[in-house]
């Protein structure tokens, strides 16, 4: 059996997830929008999802809105955000280590006339919030910034955020990648203070394909598709209701157990992490006072990424250099923490999900052992 350790990326489909799949597309396989019974039977799945999202998210259904994934609904939030509240007010406030999905956005933002601020992080991966929250003035229309780090696993302030700047700025909108903390920590929408939140499927053992975008009601975001008018005409096109399905399903299931979850991530971060401390050639990165103990990222010392992860595969054993979006690129995130380019370009970062196990870590370390012995001797 292969130890997978690059949940980040994507998580294996859990039963129910792919049971419901299967049935949207053998047994619920009409149209939603259609009228007759088979149509309706279709439309009363996608209800249920919705609802199984919404609950996890402790907000009311009709705020729930599905993409097909997480970077259309960054895109569609922050950039309809900008439309409709950005005519006079042309200041954004975001971190500097948000995911492509975001920070790719913001710069399409610049070219239109919109100025972007971005705030480092400190050493430690987190930004700072009364450096956040004094970067924002009267004339900011909107501020992003991710709940938890994709590469790292810093849990961000964004509560305290996004509630003082509220309480300064009523008018300014608040938008939230929560991608790698839903189901992993609990999001109350109303504590968090987000106008916006985005989520994705794949990294909640759904499939790929889709994601879903919070927005509170009374917040006007313009559509980025526009055709049939389905979900709310927020986004057009007839759902994809074997995913959506297959998405409310893995969320209904797993929703009860998140506290067991954690605690068993906990337990494999931390053993991961003494077991690492204790190797005089490696280098922990991940280090922020809040972290998820579902990602851990830490340098082998002398020996590149891309090298490390060919021979990590061939003991069977996944993981990755950081964001699959980089397609093993530079990483922006810790050369923006202050990492040493030497120190970042041998980062390995491991993710783990509720499937993960005390065997997989141990099979890794001693792979690690292994392959350092073996590489740095090239």
């Amino acid at each position: 059996m292969p130890a997978y350790l690059d949940n980040a990326a994507t998580t294996k489909p859990c039963e129910d997830a792919v049971n419901a799949c299967v049935a949207a597309m053998t047994e619920n396989y009409g149209n939603p929008s259609s009228l007759h019974k088979i149509g309706l039977n279709a439309e009363l799945a996608v209800t249920d999802a919705r609802k199984a999202i919404a609950a996890a998210l402790v907000c009311q259904p009709e705020c729930i809105t599905f993409t097909s994934g997480a970077t259309e609904a960054n895109n569609t939030l922050i950039l309809g955000a900008a439309e409709n509240y950005g005519k006079r007010r042309k200041k954004i406030v975001v971190s500097a280590v948000e995911h492509p999905s975001v920070e790719e956005t913001m710069k399409l933002l610049e070219k239109n006339g919109f100025e972007v601020v971005r705030i480092r992080p400190q050493r430690d991966g987190s930004v700072d919030a009364e450096e956040f929250i004094s970067a924002a003035d009267h004339n900011t229309c909107l501020v992003s910034c991710m709940y938890v780090n994709n590469e790292t696993g810093a849990i961000m302030p964004v509560r305290r955020i996004f509630t003082q700047i509220k309480r300064l700025y009523p008018e300014c909108i608040t938008h939230c990648d929560a991608v790698q903390a839903f189901m992993k920590i609990p999001i109350k929408t109303a504590d968090l203070n987000a106008d916006l939140i985005t989520v994705s499927g794949h990294k909640v053992h759904a499939p790929k394909g889709v994601g879903a975008m919070y927005i509170r009601k009374g917040i006007r975001i313009a559509p980025r598709m526009i055709g049939g008018g389905q979900e709310k005409g927020l986004r057009s096109g007839t759902e994809a209701v074997p995913l959506i399905s297959a998405f409310g399903a893995a969320v209904r299931t797993q929703l009860p157990t998140i506290a067991t979850a954690n605690a068993n991530a906990e337990e494999l971060c931390g053993r991961l992490r003494k077991k690492l401390s204790a190797l005089d050639y490696i280098t922990i990165n991940s280090n922020a006072e809040e972290q998820c103990p579902f990602i851990l990222n830490f340098s082998v010392n002398g020996i590149r990424s891309e090298i490390m992860l060919h021979f990590l595969e061939s003991k069977n054993i996944y993981v990755s250099s950081g964001s699959a979006c980089s397609k093993g690129g530079h990483s922006s995130v810790l050369t923006a923490m202050g990492i040493p380019d030497r120190t970042a370009d041998s980062a390995i970062r491991v993710s783990f999900s509720r499937m993960s196990s005390c065997g997989e870590v141990e099979a890794l370390v001693t792979a690690i052992q292994e392959g350092y012995l073996t590489l740095a001797k090239r």
